[in-house]
């Protein structure tokens, strides 16, 4: 028995144009829910799109899970159900009555893999799966008729019981029930309880800033970090304090491109009692330069085992890793950014360092201020 992700990517929007690929929160939108899917249980992941724009971004995101599908352009109308394209593709594909199928909405960029894993596993006691937010707000209908409360016995919110809201998240239902009722669910249906802040959709073009407010409060850097502890701040150089480009001009003279404001940042620090410096496996003459230029305190090249020689470092210096930031960006940082208090890493860092579970997640791109950005919170949050 498989587990399907489905995720349809029509071409038309009305009120947004090319929603599903338009940035929330510098990516495409459609990305959020295919990488989170990608780190579920889910075996397969399916986007059916009618668009070429779609087609190809989403073929650049390289996720080993998902499946391009090219669905049929009557069942990609304005009129169009969404059980018409599901229903399409389960015909078309050799899938079993008992596979687990999982609709995904593209629209709803907060589901995290947990959720998806967790619904999944509620599936096996029900016949299918809703996901759904609690609220407790008080509801009305157009006639001025309270429709949840007493208004003569008005409770207080934490005593109202509530009712649950579609969110548009994900249903999850087996093969054969979908062909059997043309319906995403059906049966016994159970409610998957999901944040309340994951009932925003990105249907209207006001949803899309404060969409992407509560995405970096809640998902992308949901924990209220404590920088008051930190003895030494660290950075990677190439694609952190570096953009990763390498320049060569004509005679074959190397350059690279540093921001002035991650430097400020740096000296900031300084000023304030906490050494910084550089931790890099590369050995090149640039950024020992760049190092000097700015006057750190450690100045570490050519290192390979990065957390082993920060424990070293720790010994010597008579501090511990819970007590060191570090900003990292590829495979090579991956031990020592799973090891440190505090764990950063840029924009463009590979999606194994995203991965890392508390590492905060900049908005800026490497050589573009990241690490600033991330001293900036620092210094708000300590002093």
């Amino acid at each position: 028995m498989s587990v399907i992700a489905f995720v349809p990517a029509r071409c038309g929007s009305k009120s947004i144009l090319d929603k599903n690929i338009k940035l929330f929160c510098n990516r495409p939108l459609i990305y959020w829910n295919l990488q989170e899917l990608q780190n579920s249980i889910v075996d397969q992941i399916i986007v059916a799109t009618d668009c070429e724009k779609v087609y190809n971004i989403v073929e650049n995101f390289n996720l080993s899970k998902v499946k391009l599908y090219k669905r049929k352009k009557e069942n990609a109308t304005d009129q169009s159900t969404t059980e018409s394209v599901m229903l399409e593709y389960i015909n078309h594909s050799n899938l079993l009555n008992t596979d687990t199928f999982v609709l995904a909405q593209a629209t709803s960029p907060f589901t995290q893999a947990k959720h998806f894993n967790e619904g999944l596993e509620m599936f096996k006691k029900y016949d299918s799966i809703l996901s759904c937010v609690l609220s407790k707000k008080f509801i009305w209908n157009k006639d001025g008729r309270a429709l949840n409360y007493d208004i003569n016995d008005r409770l207080r919110r934490q005593d109202v019981e509530g009712i649950f809201i579609e969110n548009g998240a994900f249903y999850i239902n087996s093969v054969g029930n979908i062909k059997s009722n043309k319906n995403r669910i059906s049966g016994e249906i159970g409610i998957y309880k999901m944040p309340e802040y994951s009932v925003l959709e990105l249907d209207e073009p006001n949803d899309w800033s404060i969409a992407e407010s509560v995405m970096y409060k809640h998902v992308i850097n949901p924990v209220k970090i404590d920088f008051s502890n930190i003895r030494l701040f660290l950075s990677d150089v190439d694609g952190v304090l570096t953009d990763a480009g390498m320049y060569y001009t004509e005679s074959g003279d190397e350059f690279k491109k540093f921001c002035t404001y991650d430097g400020m940042g740096m000296k900031l620090l300084q000023k304030l009692g906490i050494k910084v410096g550089i931790l890099t496996s590369e050995d090149r003459n640039l950024n020992r330069r760049r190092a000097k230029k700015l006057a750190l305190d450690y100045d570490f090249h050519g290192i390979e085992n990065k957390l082993e020689f920060i424990k070293d470092l720790c010994n010597k210096e008579n501090i511990t890793l819970e007590q060191i930031v570090y900003v990292g960006d590829d495979i090579n940082c991956f031990e020592l950014l799973s090891h440190v208090g505090i764990a950063a890493c840029p924009l463009n860092a590979v999606e194994k360092i995203k991965s890392i579970n508390g590492i905060i997640k900049l908005k800026k791109n490497g050589g573009e201020g990241a690490v600033r950005e991330l001293i900036d919170k620092i210094l708000t949050n300590v002093y």
